[in-house]
């Protein structure tokens, strides 16, 4: 049985850039900041990739939510080896309030309408660390899921899933199809080669609305305020532990 795989990837700033909050407070400065796809996503596809090339999966279809730049992020897993996307148009003015739930419905449509085996997810995104968008997916879809993976393997019954916990390894046993999320020792991504950046011009990438897949995204919240964290207190050098203990004492503690 060769899979089809759907994979999500998240456009997000990328990990070396500094954030700075806006003016307004109520978001950060997006306009002119480098951005690339979700390191965790990028391990996805390279598992989705590997797994074809195993000859276990037959296609992989990579999904991304966003702006017409989406689109780029879409071309770079493409690259990377997957067959085909889906460019979900999100106006930049409403990522925002984009919250998981409203990806996950998104996923799960296009999981049902591919016929997908397989949905395939980073753990979680950079920019707002919600670890939700796989296990409201599979919750969605009513699939078991395999989250934090480390290890996949498919046999004849299924997927064996190595996902790393607090304090060690669990290894879960699932039916297909199957919701996974990738943690960060499942594998080294690759980089994409000119020919196949090149080739990846070429491939398909359907753009479609979240109304096209009967998904609404109106707010479910409102962004109050954001912050910088604050600035840390530099530290203090004690001759002894007299002076160590008086100095918590001052502090309160």
């Amino acid at each position: 049985m060769s899979l089809k795989v759907l994979v999500g990837c998240k456009r997000v700033i990328d990990y070396a850039v500094k954030i700075r909050v806006r003016p307004d407070k109520l978001g950060v400065v997006t306009d002119g900041v480098k951005h690339s796809m979700n390191p965790f996503d990028e391990i996805a596809v390279e598992e989705a990739v590997r797994l074809r090339e195993k000859k276990l999966a037959k296609e992989i279809v990579v999904v991304s939510c966003g702006p017409a730049q989406a689109a780029e992020t879409i071309r770079t897993a493409l690259a990377m080896g997957a067959d085909r996307g889906y460019h979900v148009d999100i106006p930049a003015n409403q990522m925002d309030t984009l919250q998981p739930i409203h990806v996950s419905k998104i996923l799960a449509k296009l999981a049902e309408k591919e016929k997908a085996d397989i949905v395939m997810l980073g753990k979680q995104a950079i920019d707002d660390d919600s670890n939700q968008t796989a296990q409201m997916t599979a919750a969605l879809l009513d699939w078991p899921q395999g989250v934090f993976a480390s290890k996949v393997d498919k046999d004849d019954q299924g997927l064996t899933v190595v996902r790393e916990i607090d304090g060690g390894l669990e290894t879960v046993k699932l039916t297909l199809p199957a919701v996974l999320s990738a943690d960060l020792r499942l594998n080294e991504p690759r980089y994409a080669t000119l020919p196949n950046i090149m080739k990846a011009k070429k491939k398909k990438v359907d753009k479609v609305t979240p109304g096209d897949l009967g998904v609404d995204i109106s707010p479910r919240i409102e962004v109050v305020s954001v912050e910088d964290p604050p600035v840390r207190e530099a530290g203090q050098s004690v001759a002894d532990v007299d002076e160590l203990v008086g100095k918590l004492k001052e502090k309160g503690f």
